[in-house]
Parts: C-alpha cells; structure tokens; sequence
C-alpha cells in the first residue's frame, strides 16, 4: 500500500470515529433531554389531587387535609405521605417500597412506571410514621427542576434564611418541621451509620446537624431552643452533581404535630 493510500484509509478511520462519537454523544444527550421531560410530566400527572399545600383550619384541633391520599393510593398504595418544601420546587407524595429500597430510585410514585428521576421515598430502615428519631427521605439531583434537585437552592443563603420550614402531610396530620441546616456531606448511609437509639449517639448527631463541619452549609443561628432526646428529625438527602463521594442535606426537626380532617 502507498504512502498515500495509508494517509487515506488513516484520515477515514478517524473521521468514522469522530462520527461516531458525535452520534454517540448526541444520543447521550437526547435521553437525557427525555428523561428530564418524563420527569417534569410526572409531576404534573400528580397535580390533579392536591388542592393546595397551605391547609385550612376547620376548628382549634383539626385542619382540612389538602391532599387527596384515597386517589393517590388507588394509583399507588406504596403512597403514604406528602412534601412540600417552600423555597425549592419540592411538593411531591413520598413513598416507600415493603420490597425493594432500591425500587423507587427509578419508578414513578403515580403508578410505579419506570422513570429515571424516580421519586421521594424512604427505605425499610424507616417507619412510616415519622416517629422515628430521625427519619431520612431520599430524591435524585439534575433532572431539570424536579426531585430533590431544587434544594441546592438553600445553598443561597438568602433563600435559606427565608425559609424557616417544611411541611409532611399524612392522611392524618400535618407535620411542620423548622429546617436547621443544609449542608455537604459524605455518602454514608445514615440510617446504618448510627445506632440513634443510643442516646449519645443521637445527641452527637443532633449537634452535628446544628454546626456541620462543611465549607458548604447554611445554618438556622437561632432555633430558639435546645434540641433533645425527645426530638424528630427529617433528613431529605440528594446526590451533588459531579461529586459521587458527597450528599446535600437538609435537616429539619418536628415543630409542630396538627391532626387533619
């Protein structure tokens, strides 16, 4: 073969490479455009049930219940709570899987359809009463606004001091937490990585959560009292792009209980 020819067959392989790593990286592309719309109309699908996220008081012990849990159960059973995080595009039903942990880091909470967002879920280490000590949901970061992706948004410490609580309905109470920080942190699992019916154990994580040893933290600097024994705590855990080893956490402690009619 001449000199030439080699030259040739040389510049024609690398031109088949360069197309295909074109067409390669344009399909990579194309699915995560898609999933990132698959994950905005799964939000939708769910608006239909829920009247509004700011409840009404019927009389000095109850409160109307602005969620419609029997719809969303006859779609879904595995459907047993609902968040709404003001401050962040976070208001969405929570589930949790009696089989699986890993079920709902890629299946729909409206009718367990396969979505590579996934949904708010807790895991079996949890009831689902959120009397545990602490309580840990979870949901994915970077599929466009949706999920957990929008709690970044405390990262801003004008929204974070803003944006003293969130709110978990049950389909018979209302649960107001007061968000204490949100911060970065490693990738333990939390739920295996502390025994937190050690009294000790707990108080240590309680003082953890009120001064995070993170150069990326926001903290409430005045809760206004002395975090106990007696507390509850919801973790709501996302992933940080780029960065496998890390979590963004945000830590809220039960302030006030409301039955809801």
């Amino acid at each position: 073969m001449s000199e030439n020819n080699k030259r040739n067959s040389k510049k024609t392989v690398l031109i088949i490479i360069a197309v295909i790593l074109i067409l390669g990286g344009s399909g990579i592309l194309g699915v995560h455009i898609y999933n990132q719309r698959k994950a905005e109309e799964g939000t939708q699908d769910i608006s239909s049930v829920v009247s509004s996220t700011s409840a009404v008081q019927i009389d000095d012990t109850k409160i109307e219940n602005p969620i419609d849990f029997k719809a969303l159960q006859k779609k879904n059973s595995d459907i047993y709570a609902w968040i709404n995080v003001p401050g962040t595009k976070v208001d969405y039903p929570v589930v949790q899987s009696p089989q699986s942990d890993e079920f709902y880091l890629k299946h729909s909470a409206v009718d367990k359809s396969w979505i590579a967002s996934g949904a708010i879920y807790s895991e079996l280490s949890n009831s689902k009463t959120f009397n545990d000590r602490v309580t840990v949901l979870y949901g994915h970061n970077g599929y466009s606004d949706t999920m957990f992706t929008t709690l970044h948004n405390f990262e801003k410490k004008d929204v974070f001091d803003k944006n003293e609580y969130f709110v978990i309905y049950t389909p018979s109470s209302r649960l107001t937490y007061k968000i204490v920080s949100a911060f970065k942190y490693d990738d333990r699992h939390i739920m295996s990585s502390f025994d937190f019916q050690n009294d000790k154990v707990f108080l240590d994580f309680l003082a953890m959560i009120q001064n995070p040893e993170s150069s990326n933290k926001s903290v409430r600097e005045n809760l206004g009292r002395e975090l106990t024994t007696d507390d509850k705590v919801v973790v709501l855990s996302t992933c940080i792009t780029n960065q496998k080893s890390n979590r963004y956490l945000v830590c809220g402690v039960l302030e006030k209980n409301e039955k809801t009619y």
